[in-house]
């Protein structure tokens, strides 16, 4: 019988999936992106994930996150997460750590790989200066909301964003504990949209193309920097 990741072995080869196998990702966040960053991850046959979030599925979560339905509502994000992940891929490895990422206390030197999608901009900055003490690679997510326009995307090193208020305060707020650079980041060069702020009172705007998009080209750089160490 054809095995599930037999079209990705054809794209980058035997020993190509026996590292992604081998791989653990660590994503740290599964709202809007982070669901599908671990969707992209999955699918493409990584082996073991651990996924942190505290947040349950709420009704507003129905326009953009993967494992949002009205059958999950009210139910812990990692839970539903990890069973759709089993449905997938039953031989993938699932942690699940349904905290905040400040109340936990990781060794981040035990992941091949780490996601940032959190929403807390002290957690986001906490995250990225551990990792960098531990060496390990981490990609950050910078701001997705109140966009529409899922093309205007780049990963770059932080020292390269702009247009991006997110990212300008992450940039800041790095600055001040002595990092400059050496960070790749996920940003929207779309500008600010003013009469969204305006309609918004104070909430951000979504919709479903875009975070989505956001979270495969953060997957899709996860899985092209692991396969560059096998080759």
């Amino acid at each position: 019988m054809e095995s599930q990741h037999h079209r990705t072995e054809i794209l980058i080869g035997a020993s190509g999936m026996e590292k992604l196998r081998n791989s653990h990702v660590l994503v740290v966040g599964v709202g809007g992106v982070g669901s599908f960053v671990v969707e992209g991850l999955v699918r493409a046959g990584i082996g073991t994930l651990t996924l942190v979030d505290f947040d349950t599925i709420q009704i507003s979560n129905l326009n953009r996150q993967i494992m949002a339905y009205h059958s999950t509502l009210g139910r812990k994000k990692v839970d539903v997460l990890a069973e759709r992940i089993a449905d997938i891929n039953p031989e993938a490895t699932v942690y699940t750590l349904d905290k905040r990422y400040s109340d936990l206390s990781l060794d981040l030197g035990n992941y091949d790989y780490i996601v940032d999608a959190i929403d807390s901009v002290d957690d986001k900055v906490d995250l990225i200066e551990q990792a960098i003490h531990c060496n390990s690679p981490i990609i950050s997510s910078m701001g997705t909301g109140n966009k529409l326009d899922n093309t205007r995307f780049l990963i770059e090193d932080i020292s390269k964003t702009h247009t991006c208020p997110l990212a300008r305060t992450v940039r800041r707020k790095l600055k001040l504990r002595g990092i400059n650079k050496g960070v790749n980041v996920l940003f929207s060069s779309s500008p600010i949209r003013l009469d969204i702020r305006e309609r918004a009172l104070g909430e951000i705007g979504s919709i479903s193309t875009v975070p989505s998009v956001a979270g495969l080209m953060l997957a899709n750089k996860v899985l092209k920097d692991l396969l560059e160490k096998e080759v």
